[in-house]
């Protein structure tokens, strides 16, 4: 679980502070996809930028797990890095996959910043990683590097790589923006079958709802505050 509890944040511009996030609460649910949609300039990234802890909030909380909740608006930097690295999955906007690394090697990588160090645990996440590969129908592609996959594929190696050290919340911004709308399609239902299996958080915003239909519960954001909550 991921809850954001009455979130501001603003940003300096000249002599004030624009408002960007204006005491915003919502929460993604175990294996639930929470879209975020809202027009251009709204807030959808900077809301999803605290949930990640990459931007510390002005004030409010951001909690996340069951029964050991942590405010991750609280961490100091060191603590938000490494409670993104052991219970946070990210996937950007652009897959951002390593040039030189095949599909395999880009999951192992993310694996072992976790921890994976001994022979035990690199059994382990050998094991996942070729576990999620063929989640995300990517088996017969895994030593492929990404100039060799498709803009779609590239976009399962990185949907897989923000899974592969089993995150309790999965954070998505706008998985489909570079894709086709079929392809946009097929990610969108990845995403929703990979959440509801494993039961993870998901936080995804997205401008398409074409694809409203895999996703679980929206809300809308218009300046920066949430407009109104809509069932999907």
């Amino acid at each position: 679980m991921i809850e954001l509890q009455n979130v501001t944040l603003t940003f300096p511009d000249g002599d004030r502070r624009i408002t960007a996030v204006d005491r915003v609460s919502l929460r993604a649910r175990n294996g639930a996809v929470t879209g975020i949609t809202g027009p251009s300039g709204s807030g959808k990234s900077s809301i999803l930028a605290v949930a990640a802890t990459l931007i510390r909030p002005d004030s409010g909380g951001v909690l996340i797990g069951d029964d050991d909740l942590i405010d991750a608006a609280q961490l100091s930097r060191s603590e938000a890095t490494a409670l993104r690295r052991e219970r946070i999955g990210i996937v950007f906007q652009q897959s951002n996959l390593l040039p030189a690394l095949t599909a395999r090697e880009q999951l192992r990588v993310m694996a072992r910043l976790g921890g994976g160090r001994n022979a035990e645990r690199r059994a382990s996440i050998d094991e996942r990683v070729d576990e999620l590969l063929d989640a995300v129908g990517l088996t017969d592609q895994a030593e492929k590097r990404p100039h060799q996959l498709s803009g779609g594929q590239r976009q399962r190696v990185a949907i897989a790589r923000g899974l592969v050290h089993e995150p309790e919340v999965l954070l998505v911004d706008e998985p489909t923006s570079a894709l086709d709308q079929e392809r946009g399609g097929e990610i969108m239902r990845l995403i929703a079958d990979l959440t509801h299996r494993r039961n993870t958080a998901t936080l995804l915003v997205t401008h398409d709802l074409v694809h409203r239909d895999a996703l679980d519960e929206l809300v809308t954001v218009v300046d920066g505050r949430i407009a109104e909550p809509v069932p999907a």
